[in-house]
């Protein structure tokens, strides 16, 4: 049986098209429909549940030093009130899942995992502990409730005291109150604009979420589903497992080399990737014939087959179809005109820079 969020009634309420995504029942859109909250999050703000997502705990004396040798990018300097980006590998260097790590104290880590890999996620730390680290799944204690968009801080100062809002984009305050509901708020986000993420305790999780979009009347805020909220991590160019990540994926197959550090002395995955022959890249393309690519879609350069769409759709901001695709490093350069079958028609597009969008 599919999950509700804490806030599914809300969404309801507020007339959300819910659809069973990764397990959960969740608002695609909402009355106004995906292009206009798009538009809403790069122009003002907008508003998202994201409470599907899975969140871990991991405490011990030496649990830096123990995530720094799970995940393959290089945490040994991060400090309290800090966010790291990383892949998750296996033992062969593919990857598990891509994850936030946040640093709540020199004891404790959090971890935020995508919904449909909460399970296997847990399984496979929980298989891959060390003495000394204890591991506890604490998601359904938790609402997560993003707002985004160059107004985000706008709205969200309206009802906390804004001296305490995360300053730098990757990081929290791991305490304060906002609309009189206490959680950690951070600077991240999934749509290449600024804002905040916020963890509350789960039965304020909808309080929290009525109280900002009361206090962004003014400034058009949106509620915002998981339409919109694809539609923008594709046009910001940010990787989605299940997408442009696999079990079979090497950091280094899908552009995501910088948050793999092979200089580190030892990490999961790390003596498998030293054996590996890289090959591919991740790479954007522009569609320039009349049509849309999305998602495995074979990808040719002239008659040879080169590679595959990841993800692709309409992007309304920027008015025009993109792909993100994996191909061989020999035909990734920009400007290169590129072939994208999509249903037996080749579409032509151009090999263009990432991110698609940045602001």
């Amino acid at each position: 049986m599919a999950k509700k969020t804490p806030l599914y009634d809300l969404h309801e309420q507020l007339g959300g098209k819910i659809v069973d995504f990764a397990g959960w029942l969740l608002p695609v859109q909402y009355s106004k429909g995906i292009l206009e909250e798009h538009k809403a999050v790069r122009e003002r703000v907008g508003l998202f549940d994201v409470s599907h997502m899975g969140e871990f705990t991991l405490k011990g004396d030496n649990v830096i030093g123990y995530v720094n040798w799970l995940v393959c990018n290089d945490i040994s300097k991060i400090a309290p009130g800090k966010v790291r980006y990383s892949p998750l590998l296996n033992e062969e260097g593919g990857i598990v899942d891509d994850l936030l790590i946040y640093d709540i104290s020199d004891t404790e880590i959090l971890l935020v995992v995508n919904a449909a890999n909460r399970d296997k996620d847990f399984a496979w730390i929980k298989g891959h502990l060390k003495d000394g680290i204890e591991l506890e799944d604490i998601s359904d204690t938790l609402a997560q409730i993003a707002i985004q968009g160059p107004k985000a801080e706008e709205v969200i100062s309206k009802v906390c005291d804004a001296s305490q809002l995360p300053v730098k984009y990757y990081t929290f305050t791991k305490e304060m109150e906002v609309a009189g509901v206490k959680g950690l708020v951070s600077r991240t986000g999934y749509t290449g604009e600024d804002g905040f993420e916020c963890y509350v305790p789960a039965a304020e999780g909808a309080k929290l979420y009525q109280a900002l979009l009361e206090a962004g009347k003014e400034e058009g805020i949106e509620p915002c589903g998981l339409g919109a909220r694809d539609t923008l991590r594709l046009e910001a160019s940010m990787p989605l497992y299940g997408h442009e990540m696999t079990d079979e994926t090497a950091p280094q197959d899908t552009g995501l080399d910088r948050y793999c550090k092979m200089a580190k002395e030892d990490f999961v995955g790390k003596a498998a990737l030293e054996k590996r022959t890289y090959t591919t890249t991740r790479i954007g393309l522009k569609v320039t014939d009349r049509g849309i690519a999305r998602e495995h879609c074979d990808v040719y350069d002239k008659d040879q087959k080169i590679g595959v769409t990841t993800s692709g759709t309409f992007l309304p901001y920027l008015g025009g179809a993109y792909a993100m695709a994996i191909v061989e490093k020999d035909h990734s350069e920009l400007g290169t005109t590129l072939y994208i079958d999509v249903r037996g028609r080749k579409l032509a597009a151009e090999v263009v820079a990432l991110p698609f969008y940045h602001k």
